[in-house]
């Protein structure tokens, strides 16, 4: 008899998530997205064997050829209702007995199907009232507010709370703990940060191990629960900072497979992840060692895997969606910085390491513009000191480099530090002569003139000094009461 190995991507989670300026919409959207996966699938997994089923991608192997057509007819229509906006590129091929092979053809099939989107269900006559927030058609009217279906689905599970537990562990606390409200999230200033984080080298250990089904399949397993872990490690790392509060200042929205998205206060942040990419590779080492170093993925032998990271720090009324959009940039940034330095065609184990930057007006542009445009320097000089590696590597700044920059600037004259190497950074941007008088000028008035000359310095063309005053300005700004 034969068997059928089953393959679905989901499109358009981010969109669907952060379609939205509410928390408690963004909220309900994950919780849902994290059950499209998991228990939407139940049903039609009865009878088979399931390979893959996380971080947007279902592979299962169907016993019999009903159960397959069932899921392929029913199954797209189950998550476009439950998550209207999200769409399933699906494929299937016979199990062969070379299981590589069909994992092959199920992919090729898959990108074929990606580029033939079904019909958005979400669509509506021109004359419908439609949601102000939204543009979409109005399917509920709830004390004057006028909701389109996505909302109605979102808030349908936002007091749901399985994503958090899944990021913060087995912990004991009520309901009311977890934020609702992006004032749960603020502290003393306004900062908040949107986090994307994804391991390396997945891509490599996927073609290593896809062709056996059963390493496969416990790849899969153990890569979601390492994440998991190393997210809950994270947590640990940061909770005393904030466990005089009543509300967890953190708001999981992604943790599945090697994928990580947090909204998170702002002086939490840069710690948060420093100390997830770093619990990343070890909980990886303890559930996939034996994997990696079996199959000899990389040259080196690794037997763990590393992560890249993205953090957009943001002012908590600022569009959640594009600072989503930038923390994924940045993230692709330092995925591609870190591969460069084994070379992109390279077999070895890329190092961790992570990009952050502050939003500083409202004016929307992509990451290079913005690097172009508030970055670069006259002659040659570079604001973009990172990425910041978690360990040493030749010719690039650490996370403990940013960390013990920045304590330079808590000093008697750190004030004034900090507003004269300010001005330093503006003028440096447009008149490189003029830059340099006013460096001259701070090495004659402070005494401390040693953190001037290390903020202020140009040998390697990747000045600090703009992250440094960034990073104090989130940690150290009160607006708040």
């Amino acid at each position: 008899m034969n068997k059928y190995l089953y393959g679905a991507a989901v499109q358009g989670i981010q969109d669907f998530i952060f379609k939205t300026n509410e928390l408690t919409h963004i909220v309900g959207a994950s919780e849902l997205v994290e059950q499209i996966c998991t228990s939407a699938f139940d049903e039609f997994a009865k009878d088979g064997e399931s390979i893959v089923r996380a971080a947007g991608n279902i592979k299962f192997v169907f016993n019999r050829e009903e159960d397959c057509r069932k899921a392929v007819r029913e199954f797209p229509q189950k998550v476009m209702s439950m998550a209207p906006g999200i769409t399933i590129s699906q494929a299937v091929v016979l199990a062969d007995a070379d299981f590589g092979k069909a994992v092959d053809k199920l992919e090729v099939l898959l990108k074929v199907q990606r580029n033939t989107p079904p019909r958005n269900v979400t669509l509506g006559l021109l004359g419908v009232k439609r949601a102000n927030s939204t543009g979409l058609p109005v399917v509920k009217i709830d004390e004057s507010i006028y909701k389109d279906e996505p909302t109605v689905q979102k808030e349908c599970y936002q007091n749901r709370t399985k994503l958090c537990k899944k990021s913060f562990g087995d912990i004991v606390i009520s309901k009311g703990a977890f934020a609702y409200d992006i004032k749960d999230i603020t502290g003393k200033n306004d900062w908040i940060a949107v986090i994307h984080a994804d391991g390396n080298g997945v891509g490599k250990i996927v073609q290593a191990v896809g062709k056996n089904k059963d390493i496969f399949q416990n790849f899969s397993l153990q890569l979601d629960m390492a994440t998991s872990e190393a997210a809950q490690m994270a947590f640990n790392a940061v909770k005393d900072r904030f466990s005089d509060k009543k509300v967890i200042p953190i708001r999981p929205v992604v943790l599945s497979g090697d994928d990580m998205t947090v909204i998170i206060r702002g002086d939490l942040a840069l710690d948060y992840t420093n100390a997830f990419i770093r619990a990343f590779e070890e909980k990886t080492r303890e559930h996939l060692g034996n994997i990696l170093k079996g199959q000899e993925v990389f040259a080196s032998g690794e037997d763990c895997l590393t992560a890249c990271a993205g953090i957009a720090f943001i002012k908590s009324s600022y569009p959640f969606y594009y600072g989503y959009q930038l923390a994924e940039e940045l993230c692709s940034h330092a995925k591609k910085d870190t591969k460069a330095i084994y070379g992109a065609t390279s077999n070895h184990l890329p190092p961790s390491c992570l990009l952050f930057h502050k939003v500083q007006d409202s004016f929307i542009i992509n990451y290079d513009d913005i690097v172009k445009r508030e970055l670069t320097a006259q002659g040659g000089l570079s604001f973009k000191a990172g990425p910041y590696y978690t360990s040493p590597q030749a010719g690039k700044k650490t996370v403990d480099d940013l960390f013990d920059a920045s304590k330079l600037l808590v000093s008697e004259n750190g004030d004034g530090i900090k507003s004269g190497i300010r001005n330093w950074i503006s003028l440096r941007l447009e008149d490189e002569n003029k830059a340099a008088q006013r460096r001259e000028r701070m090495l004659q008035v402070f005494t401390d003139a040693t953190v001037v000359k290390q903020l202020t310095c140009e040998e390697d063309k990747r000045c600090m000094a703009y992250d440094v005053l960034a990073y104090n300005t989130i940690m150290n700004q009160q607006t708040n009461e």
